[in-house]
């Protein structure tokens, strides 16, 4: 496989996503119970993006994805703010991220950097650029369900302009992420081809079970569409249950050999019309999971909404620990 997201599968395999962006800032006193949710960081405090992203880094992820989910320029001008702050606002997401990345590569003390043990500077790292769906911007759960509908040039417009800052401001790659509806994944397909060709993206869903994306399209349908999409480097699922996980790396490993990418939630389950959280019931986590969604065809994970570096970490010790799969010249091998 060619591309950004190639290249770094055979630098190592599995790759890992970094884990949640708002529940770290809730943690750093940012109010995220807004309409723009994590994306008022960039307004109130951008430091503490920076420091989230940073901080998976150093539990081991291998992609930072910046935190562009509910920032857009429609979003952002429905506070009051003017599209050039819009814009600028966009731009801090991707530059905090990177500059997390550099900050974290360059911290490896001078001794260090002859030492092949410390990964810091031989890991691949990547900053995807998160583009979330329309439902998020609406603010009212839609994510969730997919119950919204926009025509084609409706949606391309909606995200033209994010993608194009984003582009601009040196993202490795857009991550479509919690994509519930497919003629909004049809349109970003299109705008992906037509706009934006010098550049690659993954596409994760949002599910309603574990064979059907949120608006009842068949996950293997979604999946063989975007099967025959060069730009188009990974495909799967994130901000789903955990128990969903399983099923789904096999109804997307029946509909492509793409990468599978998954980055579930932790276990606790959300309802969108409080915003509140239950507790995960089964006590099961990311790391305990990992080896079956390895062995199911997974080769890219991480973690979505409740997640923290711990969870990171603990998934990284799982993945690139000892008995783990890497990849050692471009094949996979057990050390």
């Amino acid at each position: 496989m060619n591309g950004i997201l190639g290249t770094a599968l055979a630098a190592q395999s599995p790759l890992l996503v970094d884990g949640a962006m708002a529940t770290e800032l809730e943690k750093r006193g940012v109010d995220t119970a807004n309409a723009l949710w994590s994306a008022m960081a960039l307004i109130r405090d951008p430091q503490a993006v920076h420091d989230v992203h940073r901080s998976y880094f150093e539990a081991g992820a291998n992609i930072a994805i910046t935190n562009t989910y509910q920032a857009n320029i429609p979003g952002f001008e429905r506070i009051g703010l003017t599209d050039d702050e819009a814009r600028r606002l966009i731009t801090v997401a991707v530059d905090e991220a990177v500059a997390a990345r550099d900050d974290y590569r360059s911290s490896v003390p001078a001794p260090a950097m002859e030492n092949t043990s410390d990964d810091r500077r031989s890991r691949p790292l990547l900053v995807a650029g998160s583009v979330g769906p329309y439902g998020a911007f609406l603010a009212d759960g839609s994510e969730y369900t997919g119950g919204y509908s926009l025509t084609d040039a409706e949606y391309r417009d909606f995200h033209r302009e994010r993608m194009r800052v984003l582009a601009d401001a040196g993202v490795d790659l857009f991550a479509f992420e919690t994509m519930p509806n497919m003629a909004e994944v049809q349109a970003l397909v299109g705008l992906l081809n037509d706009e934006f060709s010098d550049m690659e993206a993954w596409m994760s869903f949002s599910l309603r079970d574990a064979g059907h994306l949120c608006d009842g399209t068949a996950l293997d349908e979604a999946t063989a569409a975007l099967d025959r999409v060069p730009g188009i480097s990974a495909i799967g699922v994130n901000c789903v249950p955990l128990e969903l996980v399983g099923d789904a790396i096999g109804c997307i490993r029946s509909a492509t050999s793409k990468p599978i990418i998954v980055y579930p939630n932790n276990g606790d389950i959300y309802h969108p019309g409080t915003k509140t959280w239950t507790p995960n019931p089964s006590g099961l986590s990311l790391a305990q999971l990992a080896p079956r969604w390895i062995d199911a065809g997974a080769s890219i994970l991480g973690g979505c909404c409740r997640t923290t570096p711990a969870d990171i970490r603990e998934l990284a010790a799982v993945c690139h620990g000892p008995s783990v799969r890497t990849q050692t010249g471009g094949r996979e091998t057990l050390s």
